[in-house]
């Protein structure tokens, strides 16, 4: 049997090269689990049209929503390995894979990693007439105040839902969760002073606290933002270790040729030093992540440890999804 295998592998090796030779000879569809317009949507879209340059072929987005992005991932776990249907996912890949208990694919092996795209800021915002002025304030209030105060989020497995988890953690205390159908909902009830508390994108929120119409604490990675120079990071405000970033990666189902990874990776990291989608993705609040973590290698170990990290806050949470 171990003979038989190794022959068809063999076989198949050169079979593989020559499909990889002339790929891509038509379209390519990279699925969105989201719905259009968000920032994953934009990140997809500005990534697509950058490979489809280097790759001579159009790369197209497609939407495919519903049950916090897990149908659109399942679609891509189930597409034909040939590289003409991939997918791009934020970190709520990694936490599906706990926070939904009945996945049709098992999440560290069901996908070939291509490479990450951007790690993308959030920020703890309020109410613009909560008390509290500084992180180290806002801990204490909470701590005070337990489940007093309202926290939003834009549902399970939102990244507003995760970074809460995240929050209510590293405080030891649980807040009342308030979950919405999406950020544009939070906004305006923040705003309209009827919820205190979220945890969003910079994308949403650098508007809004730029023009002092929500209070800011704290940014949510290692760095400060450009665009907010005096909003502190949660470690430099007294929270240390909290670093939430929404992580996009691109992915090809499992069994995809290694030839056919190594292209779209070139095409990845040739998009990625375009200095028109630079420019792009600065106007969205991010980046592209250096080169050599636009490589599947560097996105398989982020997938790894993120699912890791996220099992044991989600099982202590007791928030699942299905």
């Amino acid at each position: 049997m171990r003979f038989f295998t190794a022959l068809v592998s063999a076989l198949l090796l050169p079979l593989g090269a020559a499909i990889a030779q002339d790929y891509p000879t038509r379209p390519i569809t990279i699925l969105v689990p989201f719905a259009a317009g968000g920032p994953t949507d934009t990140i997809a879209r500005l990534t697509a049209a950058g490979m489809g340059k280097s790759l001579g072929q159009q790369v197209i987005v497609e939407n495919a929503t519903g049950a916090g992005g897990t149908i659109g991932t399942t679609r891509a776990a189930r597409a034909q390995p040939d590289g003409y249907t991939l997918l791009i996912h934020h970190v709520g890949i990694s936490t599906a894979a706990t926070l939904y208990r009945n996945l049709s694919y098992d999440t560290k092996t069901a996908f070939a990693p291509i490479g990450l795209v951007t790690n993308a800021p959030m920020t703890i915002i309020a109410r613009p007439d909560f008390p509290p002025n500084t992180l180290k304030e806002l801990v204490a209030y909470a701590q005070q105040q337990g489940d007093k105060l309202t926290y939003a989020n834009a549902g399970l497995g939102a990244a507003s839902h995760l970074c809460g988890m995240l929050f209510m953690t590293a405080i030891q205390k649980q807040l009342t969760t308030v979950p919405y159908k999406g950020n544009g909902p939070i906004m305006n009830d923040l705003l309209g002073k009827q919820i205190d508390l979220t945890c969003d994108q910079a994308t949403n929120t650098t508007g809004p606290i730029s023009a002092k119409q929500v209070k800011a604490y704290a940014i949510t990675t290692k760095e400060r933002l450009k665009s907010l120079p005096d909003l502190p990071t949660a470690d430099e405000a007294g929270l240390k270790g909290f670093e939430l970033g929404v992580w996009h990666g691109i992915y090809a189902p499992k069994g995809t040729p290694p030839a056919v990874v190594q292209k779209l990776t070139a095409a990845l990291q040739t998009a990625l030093k375009d200095p028109t989608l630079i420019a792009r993705f600065n106007d969205i609040n991010t980046e592209p992540v250096p080169q050599d973590k636009a490589t599947p290698e560097a996105l398989g170990a982020v997938l790894t440890s993120e699912i890791d990290r996220w099992a044991p806050i989600i099982k202590a949470a007791g928030q699942y999804a299905d």
